[in-house]
Protein backbone atom coordinates (compact mmCIF):
# COMPACT_ATOMS: atom_id res chain seq x y z
CA UNK A 1 0.00 0.00 0.00
CA UNK A 2 1.29 3.44 -0.92
CA UNK A 3 0.36 6.40 1.30
CA UNK A 4 1.40 9.92 0.39
CA UNK A 5 1.61 12.98 2.59
CA UNK A 6 1.60 16.39 0.84
CA UNK A 7 1.93 14.65 -2.55
CA UNK A 8 -0.43 15.34 -5.47
CA UNK A 9 -2.94 12.60 -6.30
CA UNK A 10 -1.71 12.51 -9.89
CA UNK A 11 1.79 11.53 -8.74
CA UNK A 12 0.38 8.86 -6.43
CA UNK A 13 -1.65 7.45 -9.33
CA UNK A 14 1.45 7.20 -11.51
CA UNK A 15 3.44 5.58 -8.71
CA UNK A 16 0.57 3.16 -8.07
CA UNK A 17 0.55 1.97 -11.67
CA UNK A 18 4.35 1.75 -11.86
CA UNK A 19 4.74 -0.17 -8.59
CA UNK A 20 1.60 -2.28 -8.93
CA UNK A 21 0.19 -1.48 -5.50
CA UNK A 22 -2.84 0.26 -3.99
CA UNK A 23 -3.05 3.84 -2.76
CA UNK A 24 -4.11 4.08 0.88
CA UNK A 25 -5.38 6.91 3.02
CA UNK A 26 -4.45 8.09 6.49
CA UNK A 27 -5.32 6.75 9.13
CA UNK A 28 -4.41 3.10 8.50
CA UNK A 29 -3.25 0.08 10.47
CA UNK A 30 0.36 -1.11 10.36
CA UNK A 31 1.16 -4.32 12.27
CA UNK A 32 -1.99 -3.84 14.32
CA UNK A 33 -1.24 -0.27 15.38
CA UNK A 34 -3.16 2.71 14.03
CA UNK A 35 -0.98 5.17 12.11
CA UNK A 36 -2.01 8.75 11.45
CA UNK A 37 -4.42 9.36 14.28
CA UNK A 38 -4.09 11.25 17.55
CA UNK A 39 -2.31 8.92 20.04
CA UNK A 40 -3.42 10.85 23.12
CA UNK A 41 -7.09 10.09 22.54
CA UNK A 42 -8.68 7.00 24.01
CA UNK A 43 -10.52 6.21 20.77
CA UNK A 44 -7.13 5.89 19.05
CA UNK A 45 -6.17 2.89 21.23
CA UNK A 46 -9.55 1.07 21.24
CA UNK A 47 -8.67 -1.28 18.33
CA UNK A 48 -5.41 -2.26 20.04
CA UNK A 49 -7.09 -2.91 23.39
CA UNK A 50 -9.95 -4.89 21.84
CA UNK A 51 -7.51 -7.01 19.82
CA UNK A 52 -5.51 -7.75 22.98
CA UNK A 53 -8.69 -8.69 24.84
CA UNK A 54 -9.79 -11.01 22.04
CA UNK A 55 -6.45 -12.83 21.99
CA UNK A 56 -6.36 -13.26 25.76
CA UNK A 57 -10.01 -14.32 26.04
CA UNK A 58 -9.61 -17.08 23.43
CA UNK A 59 -6.75 -18.60 25.39
CA UNK A 60 -8.58 -18.27 28.73
CA UNK A 61 -5.31 -18.91 30.63
CA UNK A 62 -6.35 -22.44 31.51
CA UNK A 63 -2.92 -23.67 32.52
CA UNK A 64 -1.53 -20.73 34.53
CA UNK A 65 -1.95 -19.72 38.12
CA UNK A 66 -3.10 -16.24 39.03
CA UNK A 67 0.51 -15.09 39.51
CA UNK A 68 1.49 -16.56 36.16
CA UNK A 69 -1.34 -14.69 34.45
CA UNK A 70 -0.20 -11.42 36.04
CA UNK A 71 3.38 -11.94 34.84
CA UNK A 72 2.19 -12.75 31.32
CA UNK A 73 -0.13 -9.75 31.18
CA UNK A 74 2.57 -7.37 32.46
CA UNK A 75 5.09 -8.60 29.90
CA UNK A 76 2.61 -8.24 27.03
CA UNK A 77 1.60 -4.73 28.08
CA UNK A 78 5.24 -3.66 28.56
CA UNK A 79 6.30 -4.89 25.16
CA UNK A 80 3.26 -3.24 23.55
CA UNK A 81 4.29 0.13 25.00
CA UNK A 82 7.86 -0.21 23.72
CA UNK A 83 6.55 -1.23 20.30
CA UNK A 84 4.12 1.70 20.19
CA UNK A 85 6.78 4.21 21.26
CA UNK A 86 8.91 3.17 18.31
CA UNK A 87 6.23 4.70 16.05
CA UNK A 88 5.26 7.85 17.90
CA UNK A 89 7.19 10.75 19.33
CA UNK A 90 7.35 10.39 23.10
CA UNK A 91 5.99 13.32 25.10
CA UNK A 92 8.66 15.41 26.81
Amino acid sequence: MLVGVNIPDSWLGEAESALGCKVGKIPFLYLGLPIGGHPRRLVFWEPVVSRLKNRLSGWKSQFLSFGGRLVLLKSVLTSLLVYALSFFKAPS
